[in-house]
């Protein structure tokens, strides 16, 4: 019987020729040839039934079991889907820091079965279904797992967080969270518009996709890291903002970076960015650090 999680396929993929090119522009020595040493792989694994298309990134020499990360993607539609090119820069970079990473194309794009992209609602299924798969690989440590979510992959990495314990660390950036409070006219609206069965109510599905209503059903035992450029058009600041006042209220494990100026996808600010997203995986996954207090204290 195949299940959730089922490795299905799976092809080894040459490093494309420009994602080496950004990288030797970002990267030198060490971290370098760590990047250059990592195997990008395509996979196909089931989900629902379905046959989803994604990617895995494992380091060089790997001796096991190592710690791994779950990456939930942005965008939607076709050019929201991972190319070779966009997945060795995003999880080639975090398999060179000696995480197993994995990226699903969710259903309906991408090269996976299925119909239209969900946006928050069966898709979120695709992406759970990469936890089994990463536990069940020889190699990975399966108390050691992590999620980062970018953009519409936040707002699905936030959903996750209310399925299971099983993550000791997540990290969103330009993620939204308050899309039930946004005008029907904004970005991140219409954007959520687009993928809705005929017969949603959209106010209902904006909710239902809007972790400030749900934040007190997170994971507990996961602390969050949320970035977020303050200049973003597509994802207003305020709905860091507005997350970090819930997390703070319900004494939730958290940090907020909010990189002034910066966009939805952080532009000139990625190597700032990634350090942040390295330290907070190092410490929570990797090192399995107890988790950070809570309320007021000290002096």
């Amino acid at each position: 019987m195949i299940t959730d999680g089922s490795l299905l396929y799976t092809e080894q993929v040459a490093t494309p020729t420009t994602a080496l090119s950004m990288a030797r522009r970002a990267l030198s020595g060490d971290d370098l040839a760590r990047y250059e040493a990592v195997t990008l792989q395509a996979i196909r694994y089931a989900s629902s039934g379905l046959t989803i298309h994604g990617w895995m990134a494992v380091p060089p020499a790997h001796h096991g079991p190592l710690p791994a990360i779950i990456f939930n993607r942005g965008g939607s539609g076709p050019r929201g889907a991972l190319s070779a090119e966009a997945a060795m820069s995003i999880i080639g970079l975090y398999a060179s820091w000696g995480y197993v990473c994995i990226a699903s194309n969710y259903r309906g794009v991408g090269g996976s079965e299925g119909h239209a992209e969900a946006w928050g609602a069966e898709d979120v299924d695709d992406a759970m279904a990469c936890l089994p798969l990463l536990q069940g690989l020889s190699y990975v440590d399966n108390d050691r797992i992590g999620l980062i979510g970018g953009s519409r992959g936040g707002m699905m990495a936030f959903q996750m967080l209310t399925r299971t314990d099983v993550f000791r660390a997540a990290v969103t950036f330009g993620a939204p969270t308050i899309i039930h409070r946004e005008p029907s006219d904004a970005y991140i609206r219409s954007t959520m518009r687009k993928h809705l069965p005929p017969d949603s109510i959209e106010q209902v599905e904006a909710e239902k996709r809007s972790v400030v209503t749900f934040a007190d059903r997170l994971s507990k035992s996961t602390p969050l890291l949320l970035l977020h450029g303050s200049g973003d058009r597509r994802v207003p600041a305020e709905h860091a903002l507005h997350l970090g006042l819930e997390l703070q209220r319900l004494q939730h494990p958290y940090k907020l970076v909010m990189y002034d100026n910066a966009d939805h996808v952080l532009a000139g600010r990625r190597n700032e960015s990634n350090a942040d997203i390295r330290w907070w995986m190092d410490r929570y996954v990797r090192d399995k650090a107890p988790l950070p207090r809570t309320g007021p204290h000290g002096a």
